[in-house]
């Protein structure tokens, strides 16, 4: 695992620092402390300790996410990251220089601004942030396997770990430059400890319009009215909110893309395949879809867009 992510990573249970072992033919990540934590042959680690309460998305979801993203019809978002993102670190000077550094001296210790995807997913929206960022590395969060499968593939600098990014991250404090968060849950308080003083935290989210022709037609879960009072909510006292943009394209699908953008979202728990296919048939061909986003910008509550990380 690359070591300039490793370096940034604690142990779940003591919070000291973690090092790559090898031991016959396995490898291990371990702390001085002797608590050791498997590499997974498919290239994550499982930094989870005791039983996880939910295990995440299932292979069948996974699937059909891979499947979806990689036709691209969700690349705005990942545009809309990547542009934010860039924007984000050049903004801070230290993370700035820290960039400029690492393109200089790849080697230069500690020059490299660490990306972290809370709810990484397949790893998408990640690589798509470090193909704009070359300097930067990346971490992808997730607690489902079968997801962290393909986002440890997602790109040459990400490294990935299973874990539950609703408890304590296993990463040093202060040590991120920048968190990603894409339809996925928030961990305020976490979040804040993680991230440097001069980090951005970028929150993506449906907007009320998200894949509106399909949520009546399909009887799929609509977007809480509350949604953005929610995210708010979930921040408060720990961020501060620089800004807020907006993104929509529509998407000219044919029915089976219609199931697969379906059963790779949340409503895949609630919907039957069978009726769906029904109710999917009646749509007819092309199916228009909305796709609509919004994308807050947060620094941490306190600190100014210059504060040094």
């Amino acid at each position: 695992m690359p070591s300039r992510v490793v370096a940034r990573l604690r142990c779940p249970v003591c919070q000291d620092p973690l090092a790559e072992v090898v031991t016959g033919g396995s490898r291990a990540l371990r702390c001085p402390r002797r608590h050791s934590f498997d590499i997974a042959r498919q290239g994550y680690v499982n930094l989870l300790t005791g039983r996880a309460p939910h295990s995440g998305d299932t292979a069948e979801m996974v699937s059909a996410r891979a499947d979806f993203l990689s036709a691209g019809h969700y690349d705005v978002i990942s545009a809309a990251l990547a542009d934010a993102a860039d924007t984000a670190l050049a903004a801070d000077t230290a993370l700035a220089a820290d960039t400029a550094l690492a393109a200089a001296d790849p080697t230069a210790p500690g020059a490299h601004p660490l990306v972290v995807d809370a709810g990484a997913g397949t790893g998408r929206h990640l690589a798509a942030v470090l193909a704009a960022v070359p300097a930067a590395v990346g971490l992808a969060l997730d607690i489902s396997k079968p997801a962290l499968r393909r986002a440890a593939r997602a790109h040459p600098r990400v490294t990935a770990a299973l874990a539950d990014t609703w408890q304590r991250l296993p990463l040093a404090d202060a040590s991120t430059a920048l968190l990603l968060n894409v339809f996925a849950p928030r961990n305020g308080a976490e979040f804040r400890r993680v991230l440097a003083p001069g980090g951005r935290l970028l929150v993506v989210t449906p907007a009320a319009d998200h894949l509106t022709e399909l949520v009546a037609a399909l009887g799929l879960l609509r977007v809480d009215p509350a949604k953005a009072d929610r995210v708010a909510a979930s921040l408060t006292g720990h961020f501060t909110e620089e800004s807020t943009t907006v993104h929509r394209q529509e998407l000219t699908l044919s029915g089976p893309e219609v199931a697969t953008l379906v059963g790779m979202g949340p409503s895949a728990w609630h919907t039957d395949p069978a009726g769906l296919a029904a109710r999917v048939e009646t749509l007819g061909e092309p199916v228009r879809v909305t796709v609509a986003v919004r994308l807050g910008t947060y620094r941490l509550q306190g600190a100014s867009p210059g504060d040094p990380a």
